[in-house]
């Protein structure tokens, strides 16, 4: 016998999103033996940098023999790690958003945690900051694999924040307002972003930023 959560449609197999999914799987475009076909729009995947690592690990064959200087690294490897990530992992990743930025800024790595993938990571922030019936707001449109990433599991409620192509998909006082009216009569948590939006890629300005999410004393949403 399955528990009722596993039982649970939140896994969202039967959602639009994944139905879509399967529907392509069967009937894939190809420019030459199937030009009729779909042509998948919502792979939540980056292929725009196979060929870069492809380059860097034919230049790096240390990398896939799990050897350092010739000397094997899969015990170091294979055995538990330290939970947070391997320190010099960690260190690299940390200089790494730190070049991206410009070094403007910079990162702790002790403060670092690295997870297997924004899934795991999604649904662990989620257990680490709510209750089982807490809800977020969250900015329209949004990537639909998060009904099941943040609210499968965890009890997390998401509320939309309905944003409109007419102005960009903005997020407007009027859509956040309207979102806590419908959120009041759950326990609201805050607000959550992705910015780059996914599944837009479309940055939020500093204005839109300061003007919509910041939570003075007697802001609701500051609770």
């Amino acid at each position: 016998m399955l528990s009722s959560k596993a039982m649970l449609d939140g896994h969202g197999e039967e959602s639009p999103y994944f139905q879509g999914w399967k529907e392509y799987e069967k009937n894939a475009y190809d420019d030459v033996q199937n030009p009729t076909g779909i042509i998948q729009m919502g792979l939540a995947e980056n292929q725009l940098c196979l060929d870069l690592l492809k380059t860097w690990i034919e230049n790096n064959q240390d990398a896939t023999r799990l050897t350092n200087n010739g000397e094997s690294m899969f015990r170091h490897l294979a055995l538990f790690q330290d939970y947070h990530g391997l320190p010099a992992f960690k260190n690299v990743v940390a200089e790494l958003m730190a070049e991206i930025r410009g070094n403007k800024v910079s990162f702790d790595p002790r403060k670092l945690v690295l997870m297997a993938g924004a899934t795991a990571a999604s649904e662990t922030l989620m257990f680490c900051i709510a209750e089982h019936g807490d809800a977020f707001l969250l900015p329209t449109p949004y990537y639909p694999g998060y009904d099941r990433d943040l609210k499968w599991r965890t009890g997390v409620e998401l509320v939309p924040i309905h944003c409109s192509s007419s102005n960009g998909f903005e997020v407007t006082k009027f859509a956040l307002e309207e979102a806590y009216q419908q959120a009041k009569k759950l326990s609201l948590k805050g607000v959550l972003i992705t910015n780059p939006s996914n599944t837009l890629g479309t940055t939020m300005s500093h204005v839109e930023l300061d003007d919509n999410f910041y939570c003075g004393q007697e802001d609701p949403l500051n609770k």
